[in-house]
């Protein structure tokens, strides 16, 4: 307990300073003391007491629902693992290796038209992400160079705006929606799950090329992974909700110029992800090594560690 007091006194300033970066007028932080004591710092002291080998670099997954907070999370985990643990840490998003906007259209022509929608497995480029894992640790550490995506264009950047990772990081952090997602049954496939896979997916091919996706290229990935960190949401509906006011919020927050979705866009965009999502609702429970429970409310409530 007189760790977590003196991590959080030393800690306490960037954080909160970081949080209220992230409010709006309508949009506040509830219970930020005890969300840093109770949750992300005992969390923290669990991740430095996964790093055993000091010369190798710890690559941790953190997954959760659109909306659920996994920017916001890593983001103060970031904070505290540097200011209080003094390791070099490297955060990167799994939304940064989106293929690229000619690439999803090629697969939208040769394989199923849905595929230009970025977001679902087989819209990433899984070789960067292999390839960015197997340079961390190799004897001689050499600058990396990372994709970072627009989202307002729907494509990368330029590479002069890429991530440049210049130094060895003592952890990496992957996040992203699908980080750890396990392939469902062909059968499951069957039975759509929403109007979108009903009227747009009728020969089941998008759903197939998606899961076999999991299944091969998904899976190599994810056992790179030491351990998987899970936000477990009560349900779909109030992911949607989340992600919805994520949207209002950017409205706040970026020039007249940004795109920002709509809540019938949002919803729409969303239906790709509903499938997937509700999969990983009874999935990562049970295989992520450390899962932090979600009230209603958008907060934190429960932290629970694999034995």
């Amino acid at each position: 307990m007189q760790s977590v007091n003196e991590c959080f006194h030393k800690v306490k300033t960037d954080c909160f300073k970081y949080i209220d970066s992230q409010e709006t007028k309508t949009a506040k932080f509830k219970n930020k003391t005890k969300m840093l004591r109770s949750y992300l710092i005992p969390l923290c002291f669990w991740i430095v007491d996964q790093k055993k080998n000091k010369s190798k670099t710890l690559i941790l997954g953190l997954s959760g629902g659109q909306g659920s907070g996994k920017t916001t999370i890593t983001s103060i985990i970031s904070t505290i693992l540097k200011k209080y643990f003094n390791k070099k840490i490297f955060v990167i998003s799994i939304d940064d290796f989106y293929k690229t906007i000619k690439e999803r259209y090629k697969l939208s022509q040769n394989i199923h038209p849905l595929l230009q929608t970025r977001g679902v497995p087989g819209t990433h480029d899984v070789k960067i992400i292999l390839n960015f894992f197997r340079k961390l640790n190799t004897n001689n550490f050499k600058l990396i160079s990372l994709p970072k995506f627009d989202k307002s264009v729907d494509d990368r950047f330029k590479k002069d705006k890429w991530y440049k990772l210049k130094k060895k990081p003592d952890i990496v952090i992957l996040e992203g929606w699908c980080v750890g997602a396990r392939p469902q049954k062909n059968k499951q496939l069957i039975k759509p799950v929403n109007l979108m896979e009903k009227n747009e997916d009728m020969s089941v091919k998008w759903r197939k090329y998606v899961n076999f996706q999991l299944k091969t290229k998904y899976k190599k990935l994810y056992s790179q992974l030491t351990s998987v960190i899970y936000l477990k949401t009560q349900n779909f509906n109030l992911l949607r909700s989340w992600r919805i006011k994520q949207e209002r919020k950017l409205k706040t927050k970026k020039n007249i110029n940004s795109k920002v979705m709509t809540n019938k866009e949002v919803k729409r965009f969303m239906m790709t992800y509903e499938r997937l999502t509700l999969q990983m609702f009874k999935d990562m429970p049970k295989i992520s090594k450390v899962v932090l429970s979600l009230n209603k409310f958008h907060q934190i409530n429960n932290i629970r560690f694999a034995s």
